[in-house]
């Protein structure tokens, strides 16, 4: 395996020299600079990573704490950050709570359940020589597991910290609720059906806050007796759809594609048909949703975008901090320093299940 020293003693410069150009700093020529990027490419030289770890306390290996990889929003993510991370030559390892696997819906206010979980994974990270963690949340709520003084840099993703020293990527849900509405106002609807997830939870929340925007810029009353609260489940789709049904709606945007099918199963069993007699609306894009028939009209989640950004975050943090190694340092698209909450936006596709009035 070829060295670093090696590759300076072809090139006729020093060591010096060949970790300046690997790090992208301009202290050479340009022509030394194309001779020494010529030999690393073709002895196809590659930086000991282990050993720069060694002098600069580094491993380059990054934890995903995943509170559960069975949530479909995690697998995406997950991928986007490992790719990220993969370029820098960081290694990643993944833990998996198994949150929701082990309690389904109802492990979200059982303190003592959740650090029983966390608290043996956080040991096992502090005790391995990682460089930063990235908290993969299965929905967005306020995480409170890492507070200012947590050892390692952290990066909050699908969710937010309780820390302001801790930024949080998450998806725009009341941007993305908002253009939907909008957009279903602008096929003149003007009694949207609303078919939520639970009361407190912070994407419903977000979500309602989009459609209330989006009728108030449109001069439309804000009527609570269009909104219905469900539990994220295909039954509450359907329930929500019964309730709503007789507020005479002439659309339901429901907040889930999951849900979403329910209020499909209420309007095919009552023989109104999707796209003509009445329109309907969703979140998240799931895989399911262009089989719907008609195919769903429904609000992209920016899930990779989410996993990218949490990444360049925590790398460029990293490699502020090893900027003296031999590794090239990433291109900083985002200072982590001051940041708080990133928003990532997210997109409509339209398909069929909306028709103009």
């Amino acid at each position: 395996m070829v060295t670093l020293k090696e590759i300076a003693q072809l090139c006729d410069v020093s060591p010096t020299t060949v970790s300046n150009v690997i790090n992208g700093k301009a202290k050479t020529s340009e022509e030394t600079r194309q001779k020494i990027l010529q030999v690393i490419d073709e002895t196809g030289f590659k930086p000991n990573i282990m050993a720069k770890g060694l002098r600069i306390k580094s491993s380059r290996t990054i934890a995903i704490i995943a509170e559960d990889l069975a949530q479909f929003t995690s697998p995406p993510i997950i991928e986007s950050i490992m790719e990220a991370c993969e370029q820098k030559d960081y290694r990643v390892i993944v833990h998996n709570l198994r949150l929701y696997d082990r309690w389904q819906d109802t492990w979200y206010n059982k303190k003592g359940d959740y650090n029983s979980v966390i608290s043996p994974v956080i040991n096992d990270i502090l005790s391995a020589q990682i460089d930063g963690v990235i908290y993969v949340a299965g929905h967005a709520r306020v995480i409170k597991t890492f507070n200012d003084n947590f050892e390692l840099p952290v990066v909050m993703c699908y969710a937010f910290s309780e820390s302001s020293d801790i930024p949080s990527v998450v998806i725009d849900d009341e941007k993305g609720s908002y253009d939907m509405v909008s957009y279903l106002i602008s096929k003149g609807h003007k009694r949207i059906g609303f078919v939520g997830g639970r009361m407190d939870n912070l994407h419903t929340v977000q979500r309602l806050m989009g459609y209330q925007k989006a009728m108030f810029e449109n001069g439309l009353l804000f009527d609570p007796n269009l909104v219905y609260y469900g539990d994220w489940s295909r039954q509450s789709g359907y329930d929500g759809a019964s309730v709503l049904i007789k507020q005479n709606v002439s659309a339901f945007f429901g907040i889930a594609d999951r849900m979403t099918g329910g209020i499909y199963d209420y309007l095919y069993e009552n023989e109104i048909e999707i796209g003509r007699g009445i329109s309907v609306a969703s979140f998240d894009n799931e895989n399911i949703s262009e089989y719907f028939k008609p195919r769903l009209t429904t609000t992209e989640l920016p899930l990779r975008e989410i996993g990218k950004r949490s990444a360049e975050l925590l790398l460029n943090k990293l490699e502020k901090k090893n900027a003296d190694g031999i590794e090239e340092s990433s291109d900083e698209s985002e200072d982590s320093n001051g940041i708080d909450v990133i928003k990532v936006p997210c997109r409509l596709v339209i398909r069929d299940s909306v028709t103009s009035l």
